[in-house]
């Protein structure tokens, strides 16, 4: 069980340079739930607030190093300290024109000396209320821009998740290209802005030869590692605009956008071919093993091969299949 912390007490400053003076005010506010802290000069009182906040300052106006009002001038100017309230005590600046130039300086009250310790309780528990009020508002408000903050930093972790499933929904877990959902999208996307602009696109099927022999001859590792490779492959043989996409197994397809004519679409076509040619060294457990990757590819342009797009993928699938028969694979 977590014991609640206790809230430290608070603390008020009491400053005159006779000792007789502080030695009442220290016997009087024993009776409350205070601290007091003492100092004996201006520049002492000064250096208390650098160490600690207070909820209540008592202040007298004449001392011989700087005054109270100088004193007061002083914390007015500091962020840290320009709103904790001051009560002037003085028998010497008792008349009007001096308490206008202390409240001007940030005092809330006046206590004449010497002090009566009945009014002095009184006026200090006043502002001992508005202290713990203040400081349970700042502490309800740090709270709630805490929660804030966790709350700001959950739903980014929510967003993220997200965007992370959104991913893993659309792309192939193995070579992060896009899955079969996220091509047939492309495709579509492709070809409703080609038939727009009145231009071309190659679709263009790859489908690996002989994959089960390396799966069963070296492993699925080395078959993963093959996978892997084509998609790194297919990947630099497109441009920004193009896309790679894996359908499933060993099968992958490629969208080309903007092509020129047909001619643009073979040229397209024999660089997929030539990055595909290059043996791939798997290093496993073992030595390396050299793999050579060889693949049926079938090309299909939109609008010759295809008006529409369950046209192209079938001319597309047909030429792949036409290049995999003649190759007795």
């Amino acid at each position: 069980m977590t014991v609640p912390a206790v809230p430290p007490r608070p603390k008020i400053l009491a400053v005159d340079d006779n000792p007789a003076n502080l030695l009442v005010i220290r016997r009087v506010l024993a009776k409350l739930d205070v601290d007091v802290v003492e100092a004996a000069s201006g520049n002492d009182a000064l250096r208390a607030t650098l160490d600690a906040e207070f909820a209540l300052i008592l202040l007298d106006v004449y001392m011989p190093d700087i005054n109270g009002f100088e004193v007061a001038e002083i914390l007015s100017q500091e962020e840290g300290t320009r709103q904790t309230p001051i009560i002037f005590v003085t028998a010497t600046y008792a008349d009007d024109v001096y308490r206008l130039k202390g409240y001007g300086f940030g005092a809330v009250d006046y206590m004449a000396k010497p002090l009566d310790t009945t009014i002095l309780l009184s006026k200090v528990q006043v502002f001992l209320d508005l202290y713990r009020h203040r400081v349970a508002l700042r502490d309800a408000l740090h709270e709630l821009s805490e929660r804030n903050r966790q709350l700001e930093i959950e739903i980014e972790q929510r967003r993220q998740m997200e965007q992370e499933m959104r991913h893993l929904a659309m792309h192939d877990m193995l070579t992060g290209l896009p899955n079969r959902a996220l091509f047939m999208d492309r495709l579509q996307n492709a070809y409703h802005r080609t038939a727009r602009s009145g231009g071309k696109f190659a679709l263009i099927y790859v489908d690996v030869d002989g994959f089960k022999g390396v799966n069963d001859t070296w492993g699925h590792a080395a078959g993963d590692a093959l996978l892997v490779e084509l998609a790194g492959r297919l990947r630099s043989a497109l441009r920004d605009n193009d896309t790679v996409a894996r359908l499933g197994g060993d099968e992958f397809a490629l969208v080309m956008e903007d092509l020129e004519d047909l001619e643009a679409a073979r040229r397209r076509l024999e660089d997929v071919r030539v990055c595909l040619e290059a043996p791939m060294v798997h290093r496993g457990d073992g030595d390396a093993i050299e793999l050579a990757i060889a693949a049926s590819i079938g090309l299909a342009t939109f609008p010759e091969d295809g008006a529409e797009v369950d046209a192209l993928l079938h001319a597309a699938d047909q030429a792949m299949y036409l290049v995999k028969r003649a190759r007795g694979r």
